[in-house]
Order: structure tokens, then sequence, then C-alpha cells
């Protein structure tokens, strides 16, 4: 047993631990849980699956269960600054205390199971001790990397939820659409209720899923959303498919549609963090996690509307001399994570870096023509693209020579009173919001 742990204690044994990759099994987290007495036992859980879109829906489900009158936690990865983001009680982050505290009985837990647990197991077996500790009547789960053998797969789901599906980790989920949906679809097991995004690909897949063992499933409805189009003018388009999700899953959580003035409070408060945030207004700075090329097209679709709509100062046939005009609609209402801003005649830089395992040409390729000035930039993570070679596939792909700043404490020197979008890798949002 570990004597008091200290947060920078959890830190330094998180950093420690095991931390890519995926154990091709569920006993490692079964056994520390059973060692902790099985808090995910003690309420009831919300799993979400998905390539793009889990974290949102994820948040949005905890939003609308706790407008209920619910206590709900709140677990989803990976964290932009520090640890404790990852694990919420009613919206609001644990202390540093509480999240020692959680870490102390993941380790202890592991210890007493004779295990060598990884940090997402740590990290999913300490938010499942709090919930349990703080008296959760839900838990809302988002999966860290597909689901058949995510640590967050220990629970037996109330709901299981699929947001989507495309290309990513084939190394480890397989290298077809039809296999990585095969692995987030085991997430839906006897007892459960499913819920499918409107647009999932692979439907087929899920769906034999849910009917070889007899689960109810339904797919999300976008008119659901219809009575509530004044929030959602504030938040980003690409999140309107993420709410229809997220209401049916509450429906099926509840056995009920939640009353319109319960989602309307949910929404009014609803932050996303990394998701077209914005950090600052005076140079505007906005990050958004977009790692992937279906993340950085709804990206795109949303910067084009949120500037007005206008892409200008190219010509027909370059592909990299477009510029975002600054002129801002103001007749938006006021949101926390998506705020009008005053017309300005200054243009956004992009600030742009990717991780190794993702597709930075196809990325390049939907971001790059909108933009005038790019700054090309390699987060602290390893597996960050050296700015250089990033550099280079710009160049090729959009026949434009970015600027180069090697890490983001350079960026931020050379761009601090320059309105920026920042985006690529949750690492670099995650770090701009850190130091910016």
């Amino acid at each position: 047993m570990t004597q008091h742990m200290t947060y920078d204690d959890a830190v330094a044994t998180l950093e420690g631990a095991l931390k890519f990759g995926m154990n091709p099994s569920l006993e490692p987290i079964r056994a520390m849980c059973a060692a902790m007495g099985n808090p995910q036992k003690r309420y009831r859980c919300v799993q979400v699956a998905g390539t793009n879109g889990k974290s949102s829906t994820t948040r949005m489900i905890a939003a609308l269960l706790h407008a209920q009158g619910l206590r709900v936690g709140l677990y989803v990865s990976p964290h932009l600054v520090k640890y404790p983001e990852r694990i919420e009680i009613d919206g609001r982050i644990v202390n540093d205390e509480s999240f020692a505290r959680g870490i102390k009985a993941a380790l202890d837990a592991a210890a007493h199971a004779h295990v060598e647990a990884t940090e997402f197991e740590l990290l999913t077996a300490a938010a499942l001790w709090l919930f349990a500790q703080e008296g959760a009547d839900w838990a809302v789960l988002e999966c860290g990397l597909g689901g058949r053998w995510d640590a967050t797969s220990v629970v037996d789901p109330q709901v299981a939820v699929i947001t989507g599906v495309a290309l990513e980790h084939t190394a480890i989920l397989g290298d077809t659409i039809e296999k990585i949906a095969a692995e987030k679809a085991a997430i839906i097991k006897p007892g459960c209720k499913a819920v499918f995004a409107h647009d999932l690909a692979a439907r087929e897949v899920f769906e034999r899923q849910a009917q070889q063992v007899c689960v109810p499933y339904e797919n999300a409805n976008l008119e659901a959303i219809t009575p509530f189009e004044g929030e959602l003018a504030s938040l980003p388009v690409y999140q309107r498919s993420n709410l229809a999700t997220a209401l049916a899953a509450v429906t099926a959580a509840l056995g009920h549609a939640p009353s319109p003035e319960s989602v309307r409070m949910a929404l009014s408060g609803l932050i996303i963090p990394g998701r077209f945030e914005i950090l600052r207004h005076d140079p505007l700075v906005i990050i958004d996690a977009a790692h992937n090329p279906q993340s950085a097209h709804a990206l795109a679709e949303e910067l084009k509307r949120f500037f007005d709509g206008r892409v200008t100062g190219g010509r027909e046939g370059d592909r990299g001399t477009g510029v975002l005009s600054r002129r801002i609609r103001v007749t938006e209402p006021p949101s926390p994570c998506h705020l009008p801003v005053p017309p300005s005649r200054a243009t956004p830089t992009l600030l742009l870096g990717v991780l190794d395992d993702k597709d930075a040409r196809d990325i390049i390729r939907e971001l790059c023509p909108l933009f005038s000035r790019i700054v090309v930039t390699a987060s602290s993570s390893p597996r960050s693209i050296p700015a250089v070679e990033l550099a280079a596939l710009v160049e090729e792909e959009c026949g434009m020579r970015p600027e180069i700043a090697t890490s983001i404490s350079e960026a931020r020197e050379l761009l601090r009173h320059e309105p920026v979008i920042a985006t690529g890798s949750i690492t670099v949002a995650g770090e701009v919001k850190d130091i910016w």
C-alpha cells in the first residue's frame, strides 16, 4: 500500500506508467476494480465510442443528465493541460487532492491485484472509484481507444453510444472501416440500449452486433435539435450532430425525452474544451483539437461560417493564398466557448502541428488553402512531426512556404500579437492553452 500521495506524486506515477498501445485484455482493469470493491457497479453508466465527436458527445450527455437533477461523473481523454481535467463531478473538474486520492486508490488496487497498470488503466480506475466515493447516479465514460479492449469496457453500460467511425490507429484497431467498427461495436453488450449517430459509417456492423446480443438500438434524429436552434447558434455547426446523438442517448437512459427547459439549461453552461475554444479576443486566439481529415474538414467549414462565410485574397487555381476575412457576424448570442468578436482588419494565422500517426497531408489539404500565413510547429509530444518535415508537406500540398517555429513557446513569441487558429493535434491545442 502506498503512503499519502500528493498531486505531484500522482502525476509522477502516471508519467512513469506505460502509455502507448493497448493490452488486448480487460483482466487487469477487472482485477483492479475488484480490489476496490467494484465501484463501477454502484451507479449506472453511459459508454461512448467513436472516432470523431465522442468527447463532445460525452460532455453533452453528462450535462443533459445533470440538468435532470442527477449526480453525474464524467470521464474523458486525453487532457489538454492537466490530468484532473479528465474527471468531473457535476460539471466540475476534481481538485488536485481528490485526483491524488483516486490515483492512490488505483495504484493500491493494482498492487493488491499484482497488475502492472498502464497510465490509462490507472486513470480509469481512479475515475470509477471517485465517482463511487462522490455518490454518482450516472457515469458517462469516453472510450480512449477502440472499445473492445478499452479499460472503460470494464463497465456494463446501460447505454452504449457510437458517434462515428473513420480510419484511425489502424495498427491496433484494423486497416478497414469495418474492422475498426467491429472493435467499437464491442461496447454494445447484453442488457444495454444502443444509440448511433445519424450519419454513422459501417452502420450495418453496429446493427448486427446489437441484433446478436438482443439489444434495442436507435439512430439519432437531427430533427430533435430543432427546438434549440437559438442555443445552437453559439456552438460550431459540427456540434449539431453530436447534440442529436446526446439527446438520443439521454432519452434512452431516462426512458423519456428530457424536457426542453432542462436541455436549454444544459446548453447554456456547456463548455467543450479544445473544440473551437476561444482563448482570447484581442488578438483572437482559437484552439481546436482537429487531428484527422474529418475533423479538419469540420473545422474548415466552421472557420468559414465564423468568419462570415468569406474566403478572400486567393486567385482561381491558387492552392494556398486564401485569406479568412475578419468581419464577424455580431448577431449571435454570447457563449462561454464561442463568442462573436469585433470586426478587425487583421486576418488569422494558422498554427499547425500534427502527430506522426495522423494523415498530415489530408489535414493540410483541408485547412491550408484558407490561410495566407501558416506557421508550422511541433508540440512536446515525442510523436510530433518535426516542424521542418511538416513545412515540406505544406509546401508540397499547398504550394506555399510556411514559417517554422520549432516549439509552441517559439510560436508564441512569433505570433503573440497576431490572431491565431491553432490546431492539428490535441497536444498543440493543449500547449497553446497552457502558455498563450
